[in-house]
C-alpha cells in the first residue's frame, strides 16, 4: 500500500493458543481438515462478494477504505485498516459477524487511541503468544507497531514503536530509487520472528530476530526477492501451512494497469521460494480467475489478506481447505490523484478442489 505525498497445521494442536486470551475474547481453536492436501493447487479459481466496506457519511472526508488485515474469533470478524484521503493516511478498526453485516459495521479511528494522529498505514494484526498481547503492525515512514492486551479495545493500541530505530536500513535506500517503503509483515516460527517489507522497486525485503527478543534486535534486511518494479510491486503476506510450508503472496501491477497477486511456496520462512501460480496468465487472483456475484464491481485485486480464523498468533497458520481473502477494489472507471482513490473492501473465496 502506497504512502501519501510524503510518500501488502501443523495442525490446529501445533500453534494452539491459551485457552482464552487476557483481557481480550475466548479463541476457540479451530480444527482444520482431517486430510489435509499435500499441495496446494496450482491453479486457482474464485468467487467474490460485491463492494461491502467502504468511507462513512460521518464528516471525516475520507475517500478510500484499503490495506484490511482480518480474523475472525469465535463468529466475529476483527479487521484493522487503511483510511485514505488527499491529507494522508491513518487506521481504522470495526467488526462484525456475518459478510452481510460489514456495510453497518460501526469504524473506530485509531487516531483516537494513544496510536495517535499522522501517518499510519498497512496495518497487520496477529496474537503474540509469548507476550500475551496484540500486535498491529504498520508503516509510519519506518515499520512501527503497537500493542494491546484485549483487541475488543480499540482505545487501548499503544504509542507507535519502531522496528528501525536508526530509520530506513541502508540495503533499502541503496534499491528503493523512486520507490515507497511499504507493507510492513511479521511471521514467527519456533525459534524466530521475521519482518518483510517492499519499496515498490521491485524488492523484497526480510529482516529477523530471535523469538525471544521480539520485537527488538530486527537484523538488517536482506533481499528475500527480486523482479521487475511492476511484478513484485508490494503488499507481501506470509502464512505457514499444515505441512510445514509457506506461502508468499505479492501484489503485482498488470500490463493492463490493474492489480493482481502472485503466489509462491517455500520449505522455511528464509526460503527459497518456488513459483506457485505467479503469472497473468495463471495467476493466484486476478480478474481473470475471479467469478463476481452481480456486477464486475472491480479489476484490481489489491491489498488484502486471508482470513485467519481461530489460529490468530504469530505463526500466521491458515487452512488450505478454508481460504477466504479480504481485499481493496475500485471502480475501474475511477481515476484522480493516488490517496483520494475510491477503495471499497470485498471478499474472494476459494473452492480447493482438493479438499
Amino acid at each position: 500500500m502506497r504512502p501519501s505525498a510524503l510518500f501488502a497445521c501443523l495442525w490446529a494442536s501445533a500453534t494452539a493458543l491459551p485457552s482464552s486470551l487476557p483481557a481480550g475474547p475466548d479463541v476457540s481453536i479451530v480444527q482444520l481438515s482431517n486430510q489435509p492436501p499435500s499441495d496446494l493447487p496450482t491453479t486457482w479459481q474464485w468467487t467474490s462478494t460485491g463492494p461491502l466496506v467502504g468511507p462513512k457519511n460521518d464528516g471525516r472526508a475520507i475517500a478510500g477504505i484499503k490495506d484490511p488485515t482480518i480474523i475472525l474469533i469465535n463468529g466475529t470478524h476483527h479487521v484493522f485498516a487503511s483510511t485514505a484521503q488527499s491529507a494522508g493516511y491513518n487506521l481504522v478498526y470495526f467488526t462484525f459477524a456475518d459478510w452481510a453485516d460489514a456495510p453497518n459495521a460501526t469504524f473506530y479511528y485509531l487516531d483516537q487511541a494513544p496510536l495517535g494522529t499522522g501517518y499510519r498505514a498497512a496495518p497487520q494484526v496477529f496474537w503474540f503468544a509469548p507476550h500475551k498481547l496484540w500486535y498491529l503492525v504498520y508503516q509510519n515512514g519506518n515499520a512501527a507497531y503497537s500493542t494491546n492486551p484485549d483487541i475488543n479495545n480499540p482505545k487501548g493500541w499503544t504509542a507507535p514503536k519502531v522496528f528501525y530505530p536508526d530509520g530506513m536500513p541502508k540495503i533499502i535506500e541503496q534499491n528503493i530509487g523512486d520507490g515507497y517503503w511499504v507493507d510492513m509483515w511479521v511471521i514467527c516460527d519456533s525459534a524466530s520472528c521475521h519482518l518483510f517489507s517492499s519499496d515498490d522497486n521491485g524488492q523484497l525485503y526480510r529482516s529477523e530476530t530471535s523469538l525471544e527478543q521480539f520485537p527488538n534486535g530486527m537484523s538488517q534486511p536482506v533481499i528475500a526477492m527480486q523482479d521487475n518494479r511492476n511484478d513484485l510491486f508490494e503488499a507481501a503476506c506470509v502464512y505457514s501451512l499444515p505441512d510445514g510450508k509457506y506461502l508468499l503472496l505479492v501484489e503485482a501491477i498488470g500490463t493492463d494497469g490493474h492489480r493482481w497477486f502472485r503466489s509462491w511456496t517455500a520449505d522455511s520462512i528464509r526460503g527459497p521460494w518456488q513459483g506457485l501460480a505467479n503469472t497473468e496468465q495463471n495467476p493466484w487472483a486476478r480478474s481473470n480467475n475471479v467469478q463476481f456475484d452481480g456486477d464486475v464491481w472491480t479489476k484490481s485485486i489489491s491489498h488484502g489478506e486471508i482470513i485467519r480464523d481461530g489460529t490468530v498468533d504469530e505463526k500466521l497458520l491458515i487452512d488450505p481447505c478454508n481460504i477466504r481473502f479480504m481485499y481493496q477494489g475500485m471502480d475501474p472507471s475511477a481515476g484522480g490523484e493516488y490517496n483520494a482513490l475510491p477503495w471499497r473492501l470485498g471478499f474472494i473465496t476459494h473452492n480447493n478442489p482438493a479438499c
